[in-house]
C-alpha cells in the first residue's frame, strides 16, 4: 500500500510539474526568470506529494477511511478541514496525519458535527 502511495505520489508530483511548465517563456514571450518558476515547481510537487502522503494514511486508518477529509501542504504544514462526527476522529486524524514523514506542524480544522 505504501509503495503504491509513493509511486502515485511521484506520479501526481512529475505531472503537475509538467503542467506548470510554461516552456521558459513569458506572457511577453521573453524568458522567464527560470530559477523561480523551477522553486515554485519543486515546492508545488513536494506539496502535492506530501498531500498525497496525508491522505493515503487517512484512507488506510480504519477509522477515518470512509470520512471525506480534505488536505492541504504547504511546506510542512498540513491543513485538515472537512466534518466528522466525533472529537475523537477529529484527535485521531490529526494524529495520523502528525505520523507522516514530512510533517512538521498539522493545522486541524475539522468541525465535529452531529449525526457526521
Amino acid at each position: 500500500m505504501k509503495a503504491l502511495a509513493l509511486a502515485l505520489s511521484v506520479a501526481f508530483a512529475f505531472a503537475l510539474a509538467a503542467c506548470s511548465s510554461d516552456g521558459g517563456k513569458s506572457s511577453s514571450g521573453g524568458t522567464s526568470s527560470g530559477p523561480s518558476v523551477t522553486s515554485d515547481i519543486k515546492k508545488d510537487a513536494k506539496d502535492a506529494t506530501l498531500t498525497t502522503k496525508v491522505k493515503s494514511a487517512l484512507a488506510a486508518d480504519v477509522g477515518l477511511s470512509t470520512l471525506k477529509i480534505d488536505v492541504d501542504s504547504d511546506g510542512s504544514t498540513v491543513t485538515l478541514k472537512g466534518n466528522v462526527d466525533s472529537a475523537d476522529k477529529k484527535q485521531r486524524a490529526e494524529e495520523v496525519a502528525r505520523k507522516v514523514d514530512g510533517v512538521a506542524t498539522v493545522r486541524n480544522q475539522l468541525q465535529v458535527k452531529a449525526g457526521g
